[in-house]
């Protein structure tokens, strides 16, 4: 299945826009999580078990959550540095590896260049914004396995700065597994020795009352 990666300064979003974002975020997550046995979405929303389009059953997720609905096996919450990708407690928010040298990729999790998720954990990535100005790094990469490992997406911040903006949303959501070794990379743009404040949008999935640390 083919992809479209590019960046959405949210400048060019209006409200609406942004809550239909997050309704897919949510929806992918959903679905991945009835994938990989998180929780039983067909049990709680039985009308999902009748669908075989992936596009409907999407259609019909955000449909419940538009109606205020959640499915009572599952749970969702932020993603949290400390918890989920494992960096020192002192760090327990969004900083990015220190910046020591123009055009080389630095984890956006501080001490950590590879995180992996717990077995009944999945996340959805789906927008990021920098705090730290000016910009310090121009682009995101997701990779599976090492820090070296396959691309899954990748995201050209500059897109935001052209519109002199420091937030923006993913034209699609980047869906971690459960399990799954991952890295989360950032491209520095300006050689500044320090970390820079890089915060992603990010909903994790378990199962339901069972936050597994």
């Amino acid at each position: 299945m083919g992809t479209r990666q590019y960046i959405i300064p949210v400048g060019s979003m209006s409200l609406t826009d942004q809550k239909e974002y997050r309704y897919s975020a949510i929806a992918a997550g959903l679905l991945r999580s009835q994938n990989k046995a998180i929780g039983d979405l067909l049990a709680d929303w039985p009308d999902l078990a009748l669908m075989t389009d992936p596009a409907k059953k999407t259609a019909s997720i955000i449909a419940h959550l538009k109606m205020a609905q959640w499915p009572k096996s599952i749970d969702m919450r932020e993603f949290q540095p400390l918890l989920d990708a494992g960096v020192a407690a002192g760090n327990d928010r969004w900083i990015t590896a220190a910046l020591a040298a123009i055009g080389t990729a630095y984890s956006a999790f501080s001490n950590v260049a590879t995180p992996a998720l717990g077995a009944n954990r999945l996340v959805v990535f789906f927008k990021i914004g920098v705090q730290t100005a000016p910009l310090p790094v121009n682009r995101v990469i997701f990779r599976t396995g090492a820090v070296q490992g396959n691309i899954l997406a990748q995201y050209d911040l500059e897109q935001m700065v052209n519109r002199m903006e420091t937030d923006g949303y993913f034209s699609e959501p980047v869906v971690i597994d459960p399990s799954q070794t991952f890295a989360v990379q950032v491209l520095a743009s300006i050689a500044t020795g320090v970390a820079a404040q890089v915060q992603l949008g990010a909903f994790v999935f378990e199962p339901s009352g069972n936050t597994n640390a």
